[in-house]
């Protein structure tokens, strides 16, 4: 079935979260070493972005590495760093080409000098881009995140910059790590796992969950446009009744 033609391009989520899930696996299935899976990986990043930009989403956020991904083995951990800073310098003219803004989320002051300064130049290159912003959550946990938000909160209540009386859901938004973002409207999880892993707990309030058991090596614009398609025949009531919505 070809569902970017079945798709109602006036009714496209705004923001899309994706969990990209089953690297290792992909690769243990290959027979390769697990950093095999982590670099087919990034082709799949590549056309899931140049399809979301193609259809109009404006926001895209792609969880690629948590806080407990830290607790993986060091060789792990230090090559997914390089690849994170290769792919960043290969990947700036498909964004440049397809006016897409890059923006990162989570405790990016985590990562390695390297990483840190090649994310933050082509954040800067890209800042002028506005067709769609790809978010990368590096270093992310949300749990993290609500703390860190708590926490700023109460020092400004404490130092009476605030009243606790007007504390509400604006306000907490403005403290979070996507203080800029939109609440996602649809959330992908890949390799048939269907949980949430700490990522964006906040924000995916009323998001529709869809999960494939496509490992995200195999992932493909065309699996990112049957999910679309998928959510667009969901009714979303946001507490409301069938018949509040009609």
């Amino acid at each position: 079935m070809d569902y970017r033609e079945k798709i109602n391009l006036k009714n496209l989520p705004k923001h899309i979260a994706l969990i990209m899930d089953g690297n290792g696996r992909w690769a243990k299935q290959q027979g390769f070493l697990r950093i095999k899976g982590h670099e087919q990986g990034t082709t799949a990043v590549r056309d899931v972005v140049e399809g979301a930009a193609e259809l109009g989403v404006e926001h895209l956020t792609l969880y690629a590495f948590s806080t407990e991904n830290w607790n993986r083995p060091k060789l792990e951990v230090q090559t997914l760093m390089k690849l994170l800073v290769s792919s960043l310098r290969k990947e700036i003219t498909t964004l440049q080409d397809n006016d897409i803004r890059l923006n990162a989320i989570g405790n990016l002051d985590n990562l390695p000098k390297k990483a840190h300064r090649e994310l933050m130049e082509v954040i800067d290159k890209t800042k002028s881009n506005n067709r769609m912003v790809l978010t990368l959550a590096l270093s992310y946990g949300s749990r993290e995140e609500l703390t860190s938000a708590v926490k700023e909160i109460s020092l400004k209540v404490k130092n009476n910059e605030i009243s606790s009386e007007d504390i509400d859901e604006s306000v907490i938004n403005q403290h979070l790590y996507t203080r800029n973002l939109p609440d996602v409207d649809l959330l992908v999880r890949t390799s048939g796992e269907q949980r949430i892993s700490n990522f964006l707990l906040w924000q995916i309030a009323y998001a529709e969950l869809y999960f494939t058991e496509l490992l995200w090596p195999d992932f493909r614009k065309e699996n990112l446009f049957e999910a679309i398609y998928n959510y667009q025949n969901r009714e979303r009531r946001f507490g409301k009744t069938s018949e509040q919505l009609s």
